[in-house]
């Protein structure tokens, strides 16, 4: 079959997070509240919020492992290797261009891509253990993103879009940080697939409190990305929660591994639940590197309610869903059954690069798309992010 040749647009690029990422813009007196380093049997390690936080093995990020060391492991490893094994066999000094935005650009032309979205490493993970805080909450986000603009920048040479960070346990300022985005001419935002905690408790992120925002990313025509991150999902005593688990990496198999399906499932089923799509009709928000597992399933539910509840919905929801949803399946995933649930211009790439899980090299994903059309592969590989990341305003 014919195979496309043409640009990659990349919608799931990794930066790693300079010493200073979480502290650069946080008052001192508010550090012990946020992020800090302490040293602990000769190793660095993070404090967030005043824990030990265990999320990042080596948050110095130095050495680290090469990119698509896994694959084979998550293809079938049919070398019968330890997951632990093979991350330490791995490990390199850090390269340049996991820091460094110009050697980044570099690299991305080096790979054939027209662009690419960052998201942070670390900084998806740290809402969570800070979620009790909300004030702290709100100074460590705005410091990272505003580090984040010093280092990389939201736009940079037409090549690297990176996403700023936001959290909802403020609306307010959720609105403001939206607002300072917007004026840095921000591609993307992102966000972690999991209701907020708020000074009133656990919210939705489609509760009617928080209208404002997305009436003005609505208005705005920003992508509003839901990356896979620390949830606050648990494994409920089914096998541990710690993080080789939540990958599949355990000493043993662990219902933990499907923590980021039930998470990102939940939390896209609400916003048709909610007819966040019928409230907000310019909405564009895209699923990544959280799989695509969860979607047959999802789907089923959305019938169901269609079906048990004709009178609650103006238009329909599966439609709905698929007009304003963009899916990025993990790489092993089957592609074909992605594009049979959503349709082709619903489905966009990402490799995951330089994170260990994904692909050593992003034109990797060529060999993964067999029984697709060329011109379905130039939508998935190029046109439906590349589209994403143009603003579309109201």
């Amino acid at each position: 079959m014919e195979t496309y040749d043409g640009p990659l647009f990349d919608c799931d690029n990794h930066y790693y997070e300079a010493e200073d990422a979480f502290m650069r813009y946080v008052p001192r007196r508010m550090q012990k509240r946020c992020v800090e380093w302490v040293e602990m049997n000769g190793k660095r390690r993070h404090l967030v919020a005043g824990k030990l936080n265990h999320a990042v093995g080596n948050p110095t990020f130095n050495p680290i492992s090469k990119p698509g060391v896994l694959r084979g492991y998550y293809r079938g490893n049919p070398d019968g290797k330890k997951f632990t094994d093979l991350i330490r066999s791995s490990l390199e000094p850090m390269p340049p261009e996991y820091m460094d935005r110009d050697a980044r650009v570099a690299r991305v032309e080096e790979q054939g891509l027209a662009g690419t979205w960052l998201f942070p490493t670390a900084g998806v993970l740290y809402e969570q253990p800070m979620s009790h805080d909300i004030k702290a909450l709100c100074v460590m986000t705005e410091g990272f993103n505003r580090w984040l603009d010093d280092d990389w920048g939201l736009t940079y040479k037409g090549k690297l879009f990176a996403a700023p960070y936001l959290t909802l346990a403020d609306v307010d300022w959720a609105c403001s940080e939206l607002e300072w985005a917007l004026e840095r001419d921000a591609r993307v935002i992102v966000m972690r697939p999991s209701p907020v905690k708020t000074k009133d408790g656990w919210r939705s992120h489609c509760d009617e409190r928080f209208d404002p925002f997305w009436a003005r990313v609505n208005e705005a025509g920003i992508t509003v990305v839901a990356h896979v991150g620390s949830t606050g999902y648990t494994a409920n005593g089914y096998g541990g929660n710690a993080a080789l688990d939540a990958l599949g990496g355990g000493l043993k198999p662990s219902v933990a591994s499907l923590i980021p399906e039930r998470a990102i499932n939940d939390y896209l089923l609400t916003f048709a639940f909610d007819k966040m799509f019928e409230r907000f009709t310019n909405l564009r928000i895209a699923s990544v590197e959280n799989g695509s597992g969860f979607l047959r399933d999802l789907f089923v539910k959305l019938e169901q309610s269609k079906v048990r509840m004709p009178w609650y919905y103006d238009e329909d929801p599966c439609e709905l869903f698929r007009e304003h949803i963009w899916i990025n399946p993990f790489w092993e995933d089957e592609l074909t059954e992605v594009i049979e649930h959503m349709g082709a211009a619903r489905v966009i790439y990402g490799s995951d690069w330089p994170h260990m899980e994904g692909m050593e090299h992003p034109r990797d994903i060529l060999k993964e798309v067999d029984g697709v059309s060329l011109a379905d592969q130039a939508k998935v590989l190029y046109e439906n992010t590349a589209g994403l990341n143009e603003r579309r305003p109201a």
